[in-house]
């Protein structure tokens, strides 16, 4: 029994690591080159690409292992995820649309401390430390906002072709939606089969501990960064 527990933690934070690899947030050689010089409508490779990304996007879908940490009904999980959906489908097309401009260390320092924001509250941190709890709906929704907006800064750092610009945003939007929906489906599955043993009530503090040091970790790098350019 003990080592089935060990087990099944393990694969969770392996699974968290394997999301969480080194180009999590970067663009590696031949999709950097693809998306300078593509002058035209291209819906598949954007597709993929979005779904690359978001699948190896360890601060986004941290954020989202943290809403659904606590969720048990598939109804539920679909509402929470739906409202990031729309949030950061609104500010990534927007954004880019909009050529918005925005620092991407400040960007992505938000989006780190969304991953704190949400271990603080899976922590029940809101209801003890200021005997207040925020609308998590709503947290959810302005977070996805940021998140999209970080897609959308990255994306622009490429200065690809404006040529079909829509065509191409709509495909990696649903690239990301993907790569979201295939993440999240192996989280869902490690977590559902962790819930069946005690361990899961009993390492839930550490989990989310180490969820808020993650966002932490990261916040820390990203306004570094942003001291240092």
């Amino acid at each position: 029994m003990i080592k089935n527990k060990i087990l099944i933690y393990s694969l969770l934070f392996f699974a968290l690591l394997f999301c969480g690899n080194i180009y999590a947030h970067g663009v590696d050689g031949d999709t950097k080159a693809f998306l300078i010089d593509n002058k035209g409508a291209a819906f598949m490779p954007f597709l993929y690409i979005g779904a690359k990304h978001m699948i190896t996007g360890y601060d986004h879908l941290l954020f989202l292992v943290g809403v659904i940490f606590f969720l048990y009904k598939p109804k539920e999980v679909l509402l929470y995820v739906s409202f990031f959906t729309i949030g950061h489908s609104i500010t990534l097309l927007l954004g880019v649309l909009l050529n918005l401009q925005v620092n991407a260390y400040l960007i992505d320092a938000i989006i780190a401390l969304s991953i704190v924001y949400k271990g603080f509250d899976n922590l029940g941190g809101f209801q003890k430390v200021f005997h207040y709890q925020p609308n998590t709906k709503i947290a959810v929704v302005v977070f996805g906002l940021f998140h999209g907006l970080g897609l959308a800064t990255k994306l622009q750092e490429f200065n690809f072709g404006k040529q079909n610009l829509f065509t191409n945003l709509i495909g990696f939007n649903i690239g990301v939606e993907i790569g979201q929906f295939i993440a999240l489906l192996v989280v869902l599955i490690l977590i559902s089969i962790w819930r069946k043993y005690n361990s899961f009530l009993r390492f839930s503090v550490v989990t989310n501990t180490l969820l808020m040091m993650a966002g932490f970790v990261l916040m820390i790098f990203q306004l570094t960064g942003y001291f240092n350019s």
